[in-house]
């Protein structure tokens, strides 16, 4: 046999296709249309990321190659890296045809493609073992970084864990804890200002801000959100109508997800539920992927200036989990309940209130999913010159590197942490977003620069390129509570304190 069939046509570092595939946000195993062979010839790996653009726009069309700017004498870290890595274009033409064609048996096919999947598979197991000591049932464990308290070091992907295996299957419970003491008063607090005939919004984004307590979230999100009016006698009909408007919209839109026009739309959604790793277990259940394909759907349809873009789909897990745990006590985080348990009616108010507050969230952040997503190039340019100013070491070590800010926060804005975080650690976040005024657009950005810098010292550890780019896309925040998230947005907010009020500091200056 031709050796290069060995190997499937195609030689391509397995690095490069993990940072490109981490740069969506999706597991290397699972993600399969992050690198397009049949497209451009170095595809996504030649940039290392690229814009995600709704499956009503197609992408700017790239350059060719012979019409690239070259960027003066500074040597590019990631083109070097790439030069020195072959793939099936570098082979002829002529070798190409003459493989094309090879008669080959479909045993042999099928024997060839299992050699090749075993073989990567031990090759990654045997990395993974390599980097990361097992702890108790086989879990991979963190390896100590020298200089920081964070739970890895520096290139560890913490992610990256072959031995995932979904959580046991639990019964739902749907008798409530007992709150513990030291949350009793705050809580009192909360129900004290929910109860009356008119929330006072300003006194309930003070209390918010430090973290909602669980047992009144559910009802303060909705409020916080716009969703449900402050006049406690208008929330009850408030719902009614805003639920059977949604489900109105099912009965108006959903059928043309299947047509023509819509049909790339829904085909894209379809692709992304099943890929949500937050919840791996939990988008594995049928009726959890149905009521989600149709929350996307009917938003897309109804916002067509962005329509449905990559990363819109993790914005609804938090609203979900959330209001899920005004019925049941289980944590889903780390339990696997059988939803399809739960009453219909039950699961439809769920949907309805997630769809609702989504798009309460998305009209506020939607220059980041229309056409070109200019809200995210003008948060990661602000970004760069806000860790320019307070952070000069980390920018020097990432300018001098060749790493651009837009190949790893693109998704921190895109996804709005969610992939960097855990789901526990992104809800506490959010009850911060939602008491700031335009949190998730104007404050999110003060917190990823609290985020970048948190993990400075590490970041300037890794010597090139490759690893600080490997660093961070799997960032060691695994373990994370609700306080790591608490001191972050204390530094978030000293860092808003300093600058949203002198914009002029993050001007860029000739």
């Amino acid at each position: 046999m031709n050796p290069r069939l060995q190997y499937g046509l195609l030689r391509v570092d397995k690095n490069r296709v993990r940072m490109a595939k981490d740069y969506y946000g999706y597991r290397p195993d699972i993600a399969t249309d992050c690198y397009d062979t049949r497209t451009d010839r170095c595809g996504l790996l030649r940039h290392v990321i690229k814009p995600v653009y709704g499956a009503q726009h197609p992408p700017i069309q790239a350059m060719p190659k012979g019409e690239e700017k070259p960027r003066g004498n500074k040597r590019d870290a990631f083109h070097d890296f790439e030069n020195n890595t072959s793939d099936a274009w570098d082979d002829g033409e002529d070798d190409l045809l003459y493989m094309a064609n090879i008669q080959m048996s479909l045993k042999d096919v099928r024997s060839t493609a299992k050699a090749v999947i075993d073989n990567h598979s031990r090759s990654v197991n045997a990395h993974n073992n390599r980097l990361a000591p097992k702890g108790p049932q086989g879990q991979y464990t963190a390896i100590p970084s020298a200089t920081s308290t964070h739970g890895a070091g520096p290139g560890v992907g913490i992610r990256l864990n072959s031995g995932w295996q979904p959580p046991k299957t639990t019964p739902i419970r749907f008798q409530k804890e007992q709150v513990p003491d030291r949350e009793a008063a705050k809580l009192e607090k909360f129900r004290s200002v929910l109860a009356g005939p008119n929330t006072d919004l300003d006194e309930l984004k003070k209390l918010s801000w430090s973290g909602i307590p669980r047992a009144v979230r559910p009802t303060a999100w909705k409020i916080l959100s716009g969703y449900l009016p402050a006049s406690m006698d208008r929330r009850d009909p408030t719902l009614q109508r805003k639920r059977n408007e949604y489900f109105g919209f099912i009965e108006q839109y959903y059928d043309t997800r299947h047509q023509e026009l819509h049909q790339d739309t829904f085909r894209q959604i379809l692709k992304d539920i099943p890929r949500m790793t937050s919840l791996a277990h939990l988008f594995q259940q049928k009726v959890v992927q149905e009521i989600f394909e149709r929350i996307l759907y009917i938003w897309a349809i109804r916002h067509p200036a962005s329509g449905y873009v990559q990363g819109i789909n993790d914005l609804v897990t938090p609203f979900f989990v959330v209001f899920l745990s005004e019925y049941i006590d289980n944590d889903v985080e780390s339990e696997n309940c059988d939803l399809s348990s739960l009453p219909e009616e039950t699961l439809k108010i769920i949907e309805a209130d997630s769809y609702w507050c989504t798009s309460k969230l998305l009209d506020g952040i939607q220059d980041n999913y229309t056409f070109a997503q200019p809200g995210i190039q003008m948060k990661v340019n602000a970004l760069k010159e806000l860790v320019k100013r307070i952070d000069v070491p980390l920018h020097r070590h990432l300018e001098e590197h060749g790493v651009e800010y837009l190949q790893f926060s693109f998704r921190w804005m895109n996804n709005l942490l969610m992939r960097e975080i855990p789901l526990r650690c992104t809800i506490r976040l959010w009850d911060t977003y939602q008491s700031e005024t335009n949190g998730f657009a104007d404050f999110h950005l003060y917190m990823c620069a609290a985020f970048l810098v948190r993990f400075s010292k590490d970041i300037q550890r890794e010597v090139d390129f490759q690893g600080i780019l490997m660093y961070l896309q799997n960032l060691p925040t695994h373990h994370w509570r609700n306080e790591d998230i608490g001191e972050l947005l204390a530094e978030a907010f000293k860092l808003k304190y300093m600058f949203a009020d002198a914009p002029n500091h993050l001007s860029k200056k000739s």
